[in-house]
C-alpha cells in the first residue's frame, strides 16, 4: 500500500511532458535534455504523457526517462498506458475519466505502483473515495493551452472545495505557473503539475527551481 504522507513529497513539483513545448526552446534540446535539466532544479516526479508518439517510440522514451530518473530517486509516472508502465518499471501511472477503469488497472499493476486519477468534477471526487486511487489530479485549475479536452477551469474556488471533500494527495495542473503558484497551493494542493512553464522555459532548471522554491516556502 503506498503510503500518502510520502507520496504527497514524491508529488511536490510534477513535471508532465510536452516534446513540442520542449523542441522552442533554446537549441536542439530533446525531451530528455529538458526533464534532465528540469530535475536539477527541483522536479520530484516525470510524468511522461506523450499522446502522439507510436507504441515502440513510447516505450523507447520511456526507458531513457526511467534510467536518467531512478539513479536521483524521482519517480516515473507513465500517462494512460499501463502495457508501458509495466514494460519500464515506472513508479506510477496517470489515468482520465475515459481511460482503463480504475479497479482494473490496479488488479494489472503491481502494489507498489501508485495510481492517479484526474478529478474535473465533485462528483468525481466523491466517486474516488471507493476507488484504489493514490492521488487525484485536480484539472484544470486555470484555462491552458496544452489540454484543451477538459471542462470548465475550477480556479482556486473549485480546488479548496476539492480539498475539503478528501483526504487523498491532490495534484494541480493547468495553467500554473510562479505567478500563481503560491495561490494554488494555499487553496489546497499538495503538488504543482506544470508543463509549458518548465518544457518551454529557455531555461528549465531555473524555472523548475523558481517553482520549487516556491513550494518549499509553502
Amino acid at each position: 500500500m503506498v503510503n500518502r504522507a510520502s507520496l504527497a513529497k514524491t508529488l511536490r513539483l510534477y513535471l508532465v511532458t510536452d516534446q513540442g513545448s520542449a523542441a522552442t526552446g533554446s537549441g536542439q534540446r530533446t525531451l530528455t535534455d529538458v526533464v534532465a535539466a528540469a530535475v536539477q532544479g527541483g522536479v520530484s516526479c516525470v510524468q511522461l504523457r506523450e499522446k502522439q508518439l507510436n507504441t515502440q517510440d513510447f516505450l523507447a522514451q520511456a526507458m531513457a526517462l526511467k534510467a536518467l530518473l531512478s539513479p536521483l530517486n524521482i519517480a516515473l509516472v507513465i500517462n494512460d498506458r499501463i502495457d508501458i508502465a509495466l514494460a519500464c518499471g515506472a513508479h506510477g501511472v496517470h489515468l482520465g475519466q475515459s481511460d482503463m477503469p480504475i479497479a482494473e488497472a490496479r488488479r494489472l499493476l503491481p502494489p507498489e505502483v501508485f495510481i492517479g486519477w484526474s478529478v474535473e468534477t465533485l462528483d468525481d471526487v466523491r466517486r474516488s473515495a471507493g476507488l484504489p486511487v493514490d492521488y487525484l489530479g485536480v484539472s484544470p485549475i486555470f484555462a491552458t493551452p496544452t489540454k484543451t479536452d477538459t471542462s470548465v477551469p475550477w480556479g482556486l474556488e473549485g480546488l479548496h472545495s476539492v480539498r475539503s471533500a478528501t483526504a487523498l494527495p491532490l495534484v494541480a495542473i493547468g495553467g500554473i505557473h510562479a505567478g500563481n503558484a503560491r495561490d494554488v497551493l494555499r487553496a489546497g494542493a499538495d503538488g504543482l503539475a506544470v508543463v509549458s512553464a518548465v518544457c518551454a522555459a529557455t531555461d528549465p532548471r531555473a524555472a523548475a527551481q523558481t517553482l520549487r522554491d516556491l513550494c518549499d516556502q509553502n
